[in-house]
């Protein structure tokens, strides 16, 4: 079938061009789109220069791929066409330094160097949309869990890192200067919390921030210069960043933050936390990244980041509505909950699949051109990387379906300023989660609430598809969880039922939020050490116990509390951690009996996520003596230091 190719009037741009790429004329429109489906309430005093943009790197990899784009008329057309006419005003691109082996192999996450980021500047400048630079100074990803140096630079001191970064910086802004990109706003890294370039103490890091400081003023004296960490939900730090920047006398414009709702906490707390950085240090702030997700469904044939279950907050439902009713209270809380909030950026809308038939085919992709988050070429600067390679983990939080053609949610750049009511209707099905002890009677709920396409909630009735006889295995079936599907309203919903067999333990996952009635016996010197509230980060629940420390053999402490009134029997006890950068360890659980020890069994700490669960069996008590449970942990550390989450504290019976 011959394909249409969407293109402007040639008296607009003198000739006719593949794409509808203008050479001035600026396709941002200045009045409302009309004809949405999306409901979305008009964000009042979004003022003329507020930043509404996309971060695309992978954009140019994607093309190479074979990946098409389309507009809403469904035609195919270029990406920063269709993006300029949706109301997107900035692009962001991220650069690394040297993402490629010494064979010319691709690192991959769209192998963004400085001439990717030339090329794709150059485009965004073309329909009127503005650049934000992201310079991650690393040679691939850098993030809260890793800030590794370039691999040029691995043998520098901190001071001789500052002076590359200032070459480094200045060299490749003049090249979007030369090339007559229009920055609106360079980074100095990326989600730097307490790293930078290999650096990890503000003496050290002090180089590196001013160095990027110097090199853009002196090159793009109109640029905005930005900060970017993430993690707002950790109580104090960014008010410990921003003093430390402060302390250094760092020479910048924006305090930028990461905002995820799956893991970065309340809007309520990034207004606070963000809208006090402003008042107190007279910056302006934004939301340098945020996305949400469209489906739980991954298209690439590699797993996604945020999918079906998993330990992650879900305030919106996963459907395109949700998409356009986080951005909205996104971009709500930076303008009207801040002081000198200036803009918020979709992370990697555009970041879809490469192919539809196979991981085979995809990875051939994602291998050649760079497409996937990460290539098997990265070990040689990322061995974790290299190992875990694959495609992009975040296509179902795209803005794009898998077949190029952009969602209803693309349009919400535009509407945010204008609003667009359509009909209140039901579009998702909250999720619950029930607990049941074992062999007690199991209750369902007669009514679910569904989240209306305003973001309201309303209750329905609902009908479950399970039988007595299944509810009966269940009772029987030991601990264990089982979902049972639903429809309410027309609406698919989920129920997750949780066996469970009564705890001994009391606050056993540290939901309170507080630490009693566990006593905390400290021996060592930790830079954090307790009770966290991260949905993410907890095996369940939303709170655990944490621990972080920078320094070596700094870790060492206990976690204990008393356990009476238990009847005469048999008992098992188990713990659950995860953690990394332990390096030798001394971790285990332990039962006291009347003081005297009963039972230990060892745990380790390995990565992010990869819980190990210890248990000790066969414990004998007598009537009236008190057990006493605990976790004793000891790190030797290594290179950022030891950290670690603790949680699901057991004590049952051992039938």
């Amino acid at each position: 079938m011959k394909k249409t190719v969407c293109f402007l009037s040639a008296l607009m741009i003198g000739v006719m061009c593949f794409g509808c790429v203008p050479k001035i004329e600026s396709l941002i429109p200045t009045e409302k789109l009309e004809g949405a489906s999306v409901f979305i309430k008009k964000v009042e005093n979004v003022p003329d220069d507020f930043m509404l943009g996309m971060d695309i790197s992978s954009v140019l990899s994607q093309e190479k791929s074979g990946v098409k784009y389309y507009d809403f008329d469904g035609n195919e057309c270029d990406l920063f066409t269709v993006l300029a006419k949706s109301g997107v005003n900035t692009i962001r691109v991220r650069v690394w330094n040297d993402p490629f082996d010494e064979n010319g192999n691709g690192f991959g996450g769209g192998n963004c160097d400085i001439n990717a980021a030339v090329e794709i500047g150059k485009r965004a400048t073309k329909v009127g949309m503005r650049l934000i630079v992201d310079f991650h100074l690393s040679d691939f990803w850098a993030d809260p869990g890793k800030q590794t140096a370039p691999r040029a630079w691995m043998d520098m001191t901190a001071e001789e890192k500052g002076d590359a970064t200032y070459g480094y910086v200045k060299e490749s802004l003049e090249k979007l200067k030369a090339a007559k990109v229009d920055v609106a706003l360079v980074q100095i890294g990326n989600e730097t919390d307490g790293a930078i370039a290999g650096e990890n103490t503000w003496e050290n890091m002090q180089y590196i921030f001013k160095a990027g400081s110097k090199a853009i003023r002196e090159v793009l004296p109109e640029a905005l210069v930005a900060v970017h960490f993430a993690n707002p939900e950790k109580a104090g730090t960014y008010m410990a960043y921003a003093h430390s920047l402060s302390e250094i006398e760092l020479d910048y414009d924006v305090f930028a933050s990461s905002y995820y709702p799956f893991w970065h906490g309340t809007l309520d707390n990034l207004a606070k936390v963000l809208n006090s950085i402003a008042i107190t240090y007279g910056k302006k702030v934004m939301v340098m990244e945020t996305s949400y997700a469209f489906t739980e469904e991954d298209t690439d044939f590699s797993g996604n980041t945020i999918g079906e279950g998993g330990t992650f907050t879900k305030p919106y439902p996963f459907t395109v509505q949700g998409q356009v009713n986080e951005f909205r209270d996104v971009v709500d809380t930076v303008v009207n909950r801040m002081r000198d909030g200036i803009g918020v950026i979709y992370w990697e809308g555009a970041w879809i699949t490469v192919g539809q038939n196979s991981w085979e085919e995809n990875s051939e992709l994602w291998e050649k051109y760079g497409s996937g988050w990460a290539t098997r070429f990265a070990a040689a600067y990322d061995p974790d990387a290299g190992k875990y390679y694959g495609g992009s983990a975040v296509d179902n939080q795209a803005l794009f379906g898998p077949d190029g053609k952009p969602l209803e949610s693309l349009r919400m750049f535009n509407l945010v300023k204008y609003g667009n009511e359509v009909p209140v209707k039901a579009d998702a099905i909250e999720d619950i989660t029930l607990s049941f002890d074992l062999y007690g009677e199991i209750t369902l709920p007669g009514t679910v609430k569904a989240v209306m396409n305003d973001d309201s909630k309303t209750e329905l009735p609902v009908v479950w598809n399970v039988t007595e006889a299944e509810l009966a295995n269940m009772r029987t079936g030991g601990v264990k969880k089982y979902r049972i599907e639903g429809e309410a309203g027309g609406l698919a919903a989920r129920l997750t039922i949780d066996m469970v067999e009564h705890n001994l333990v009391m606050n056993d996952s540290f939901e309170t939020g507080q630490l009693d009635p566990w006593r905390l016996i400290d021996r060592g010197h930790e830079n954090e050490l307790y009770v966290e509230k991260k949905l993410s980060d907890s095996l369940s629940g939303q709170y655990h116990m944490h621990f972080w420390s920078a320094a070596e053999d700094s870790v060492d402490f206990s976690l204990e509390q008393d356990i009476t009134g238990l009847e005469a029997g048999t008992y098992k006890f188990s713990m659950s951690i995860m953690g990394g950068d332990s390096g030798e360890t001394e971790i285990y659980i332990y039962v006291l009996v009347d003081g005297v020890e009963a039972g230990r069994a060892p745990l380790k700490i390995t990565y992010y996520n990869e819980w190990d669960t210890a248990w000790v069996t066969g414990i004998v008590v007598g009537e009236g003596q008190t057990v006493t449970v605990g976790i004793f942990v000891k790190c030797h550390g290594a290179g950022a230091g030891a950290w670690g989450k603790i949680d699901d504290a057991k004590f049952n019976h051992d039938n």
